[in-house]
């Protein structure tokens, strides 16, 4: 019995020993892997396409995102209209996105309701025809709210920097404009939905509670299709940065705020220095209470908040700090930035201060992995990253171990002023 009138041992979140749940794996028989996890108290479900079908496979800007928007807005036997209420009627959830690799067809439903939304699901991915009045449709919301964000400072900054990184031409650096959509064609949407989705390279991740027959619920209605029938093409992108570092934009003369982007190119997540950067960028700017925000908004109130972040591309990465400040402190702002690089690099971080970023990044992946729809959520990350669950434990590891002599040597070799790009946009 448990003894109330004492208070039970507290321990750090490093001492946990943390397990990140296996997938069941299995093949539908068309070839179309689908990965599992069986888990929760509620009788839901996520069910997800994943096709390679982002913008890197595109031939013409933003064709791909827009493909992946109109897919629930009408087939051949189906308005958007009665799409729509059909999976509002089982009170389930559909919704699309479409990433730089990759874009999504995500479903989340009860689990009793799968026999009659998964077959409306198959139908999405080969009967869908992209109407001319939901295409116009489309135009015009994405026009006008482009119009509406083009006035905000942020919203330009966050499309610039990736051009200054990556170049305008490669997937992660393009942007879109309002003659983008104007050129927007039927018939090339549905070229493009025929070849990678239709006809593309997908994969199906399911997670909650799974019903017994799950496998032959997605065979039956997913088995059939005729994806992974034909080879993905090679697309093959090279960044092409720009030349110059150092950029100051006016975008709203009468703006009292600026947005600033202060960025370099960094590699993907099979570089041994990923892990160890991403403890180091914590205690740099990556929580609430690291260095950035320390200094830049608790000490000289410059922002209201600051972060850096390592980007989740799966080519290649960057290392980014953003944040917005009074125009008349911008220019201060950037150089506390490089202050808070240059420290980094000269002393050692100190124990207390590292165990305190290691105690929150395991709480942030304990966090993570609560329930089953965040499980899977980190097996898809490692799937289309092309890494194993050994990643997982060894991250762990790393976090847990790391050395401060490490992360100093690490600052050394990526907090290099001269690397970074630097955006100012007003």
């Amino acid at each position: 019995m448990l003894n109330r009138s004492k208070a039970p041992a507290i321990h750090d979140a490093v001492e946990f020993d943390i397990r990140l749940k296996p997938y069941q794996h299995f093949i539908l028989d068309n070839g179309v892997e689908v990965y599992a996890v069986d888990g929760g108290a509620e009788e839901v479900i996520l069910v997800e396409w994943v096709f390679y079908a982002g913008n890197w496979y595109e031939e013409k800007n933003i064709v791909a995102a827009t493909a992946n928007h109109l897919l629930k807005n009408g087939t051949k036997t189906k308005s958007a209209f009665a799409i729509n209420e059909h999976f509002e009627f089982y009170g389930s959830f559909l919704n699309r996105h479409c990433y730089n690799e990759t874009a999504t067809l995500t479903l989340h439903s009860l689990s009793k309701h799968l026999p009659a939304l998964l077959p409306v699901m198959a139908e999405l991915l080969t009967e869908s025809i992209f109407p001319e009045n939901e295409l116009a449709i489309y135009k015009q919301n994405q026009k006008q709210r482009l119009s509406v964000n083009l006035k905000k400072c942020d919203f330009v900054a966050t499309r610039l920097i990736d051009e200054y990184l990556f170049g305008i031409d490669h997937p992660y650096g393009k942007y879109t404009s309002a003659e983008d959509y104007d050129a927007l064609q039927q018939d090339e949407l549905l070229r493009f939905y025929q070849q990678y989705y239709t006809q593309g390279k997908g994969m199906l991740f399911v997670a909650g509670k799974l019903p017994a027959d799950i496998q032959e619920q997605l065979n039956s209605a997913f088995g059939q299709l005729p994806v992974n029938n034909t080879t993905l093409p090679e697309v093959h992108h090279l960044p092409h940065p720009a030349t110059e570092k150092k950029y100051n934009i006016l975008n709203d003369p009468t703006g009292v705020q600026g947005a600033i982007r202060i960025g370099r190119p960094f590699p993907n997540r099979h570089h041994p220095d990923f892990t160890k950067a991403q403890v180091l960028n914590n205690i740099f700017g990556g929580y609430f209470g690291s260095r950035l925000m320390s200094n830049i908004r608790e000490d000289k109130g410059y922002t209201y908040g600051i972060h850096s972040y390592l980007q989740n591309h799966v080519n290649t990465s960057a290392w980014v700090i953003s944040t917005e400040a009074g125009r008349d402190v911008c220019a201060a702002t950037i150089e506390e930035v490089y202050k808070e690089m240059k420290i980094l690099c000269d002393e050692i971080v100190d124990e207390e201060e590292l165990s305190l970023v290691r105690n929150y990044m395991m709480g942030s992946i304990l966090g993570d992995l609560d329930g089953p729809f965040q499980i899977i959520a980190r097996w898809k990350n490692y799937v289309l990253n092309n890494l194993s669950g050994d990643y997982f434990y060894n991250a762990l590891d790393t976090i847990r171990h790391v050395s401060a002599e490490e992360l100093q040597a690490l600052a050394k070799k990526y907090f290099n002023p001269g690397d970074f790009y630097e955006l100012t946009v007003v």
